[in-house]
């Protein structure tokens, strides 16, 4: 039994706060990825550019480097917004919101590339029977394309939600004082960084393995009926 030196409380904590940056930023980064996707698929240009802009150069900067950029210089935006309009005190952008928008940011453009592909997936013939009932293309997404894409992209979507998770470790060079952070203030304190980053690992690993049986459990659920080949 590892001895935590009474930083197990906090090392908890911490992993709690994980859990919510994760969860949260994921909501974040599946509205971006559906409404890039749509954009990718859309018949307006000026909509498939941006679109293609965003995730191309969000998924060719590391992690690391947006998770800079986008605090810090959101940051200056904030301030140099706020002197514009008069206001002559210091922002400062809370760690938790600066870090669940980073990452949902980041994973909006690999979710883009899911779902778009999950939408591409899906049978013409069937979306062109809807219209031929009469559907209107909201109507046709709803009931005939959103729920076959689901199918399609959960093994894209399991995977980003796995890398994901393991990418909350950024947000401890921000300040905010999720499980990585804990532990190492932690370690410092006690002089033993292999004892909490240990913890840490086998935290993310238990996180990382329940998610993958529950998304195991979505993909048979979601495959009921269909024939494999």
């Amino acid at each position: 039994m590892l001895n935590l030196h009474g930083y197990g409380a906090s090392i908890l904590e911490g992993t709690l706060l994980t859990l919510e940056v994760s969860m949260v930023s994921l909501l974040f980064a599946m509205t971006l990825g559906m409404i890039g996707a749509l954009a990718k698929l859309s018949s307006y240009p000026p909509l498939k550019l941006i679109a293609q802009l965003y995730t191309t150069i969000i998924r060719g900067i590391p992690d690391l480097v947006l998770m800079l950029l986008i605090f810090f210089g959101g940051q200056v935006f904030i301030n140099r917004a706020g002197a514009f309009i008069g206001y002559d005190q210091y922002i400062d952008i809370n760690p938790f919101i600066a870090g669940i928008l980073t990452i949902g940011f980041i994973f909006g453009a690999y979710m883009t590339e899911t779902f778009r592909g999950a939408i591409l997936a899906v049978s013409k013939g069937q979306i062109e029977a809807g219209h031929a009932y009469g559907m209107s293309k909201a109507l046709v997404f709803r009931r005939v394309t959103l729920p076959q894409m689901v199918r399609h992209a959960i093994p894209g979507f399991g995977n980003n939600w796995l890398v994901l998770v393991k990418t909350t470790a950024l947000v401890s060079i921000i300040g905010l004082d999720d499980m990585v952070r804990k532990a190492g203030l932690a370690a410092g304190a006690t002089r033993k960084p292999f004892t909490f980053y240990l913890v840490v690992a086998i935290n993310y690993l238990l996180i990382t393995t329940v998610s993958i049986y529950i998304l195991k459990y979505l993909e048979r659920r979601y495959s009921v009926g269909v024939r494999r080949a």
